[in-house]
Parts: structure tokens; C-alpha cells; sequence
């Protein structure tokens, strides 16, 4: 009898799962990013010096900066170039949570810098548009919010140019 409940339950659990997969939104990862190449004779250096100094502009603090490149040739692999750069607005970010603690979850604002198989530098973001549409923000706080983005493209769009 036990086992025939276990099974039962076994079932039930699989079928739930499996509407829930059914019932999950048909996104693309491609549409849930922004990606820019670096311009021909912008270095990745020069694309991270531009970006830092134009975060400096908007007062967005560089609040990380994670190598991980460097941490898997650290481990012995050999590693195309990819750093993770993390900004903050560290007020919009704070009046986000308190809004909706869900809002955490996609913060710090990120921009990779990540070398393609053929060596061409890329800068990749979330796509902040998709957050900014499918929430029930204030109007100030949608403002603020898309304020962030804003910077936040010009931001990867001087490093895609090297911009200094």
C-alpha cells in the first residue's frame, strides 16, 4: 500500500512539473540580451578603461570586477578572455528592493567583456528593457530605473567604441 501511494505521489509530482514546464513563457536567451562588438582597433583594454571612466560620468559605481578568465588559467585551462564588470546606482538600486524584493535578483547591474572564439571582444547585458516592461513600477521609480539603463548603455556603447 505504501509503495502504491509513493507511486502515486511520484506521478502526480512528474505531472506537475511537466505543466509547469508547458506553462513556462517561450523566451529566447538571445532576446533576454543586449550585445555590442567591440569596434575594429578598440582593444578590450581600451573597451574597459572607456567603460570605467563613462561609469565615473553617470556616477555609477564599479562596485566588481571579476576576472574569471584569469581564475580558470589559474586552475591550468587555457581561457579566452571574459571579465564580468558589476555597476550599481546603489539608491535605485536600494528603492527597487524595497519595492519589490524580486528586484534583487538582478543586482548588481552586470556588462561582460567576453573574447569570441575568433578573438572579437564582446560586451553582453541583460536586457533591462524586458524587466522595466513586465513590472508595476512607480512612475518616479520607472523613471530612476530606466535612468540606470540609459547610463548603462552608454556605458557599454563607450567601450564598444573606446570611448575614453
Amino acid at each position: 500500500m505504501n509503495r502504491l501511494i509513493l507511486l502515486l505521489l511520484s506521478i502526480g509530482l512528474l505531472a506537475t512539473g511537466a505543466a509547469k514546464a508547458a506553462d513556462a513563457p517561450d523566451v529566447k536567451l538571445e532576446q533576454t540580451v543586449i550585445k555590442m562588438p567591440l569596434e575594429d582597433g578598440v582593444s578590450m583594454d581600451d573597451a574597459v578603461d572607456s567603460m570605467k571612466l563613462r561609469a565615473n560620468i553617470h556616477n555609477m559605481g564599479l562596485v566588481a570586477e571579476l576576472p574569471l578568465s584569469k581564475q580558470v588559467e589559474a586552475m591550468g585551462r587555457d581561457a579566452r578572455r571574459m571579465d564580468i564588470f558589476q555597476f550599481c546606482d546603489p539608491l535605485t538600486a536600494q528603492r527597487m528592493v524595497e519595492e519589490n524584493i524580486n528586484f534583487a535578483a538582478y543586482l548588481p547591474c552586470r556588462i561582460a567583456l567576453v573574447e569570441d572564439e575568433n578573438g572579437q571582444g564582446w560586451l553582453v547585458m541583460m536586457n533591462l528593457d524586458m524587466m522595466l516592461q513586465s513590472t508595476t513600477l512607480s512612475d518616479e521609480l520607472k523613471a530612476e530605473a530606466t535612468r540606470v539603463r540609459d547610463a548603462l548603455m552608454e556605458i557599454m556603447q563607450a567601450g564598444a567604441e573606446g570611448a575614453l
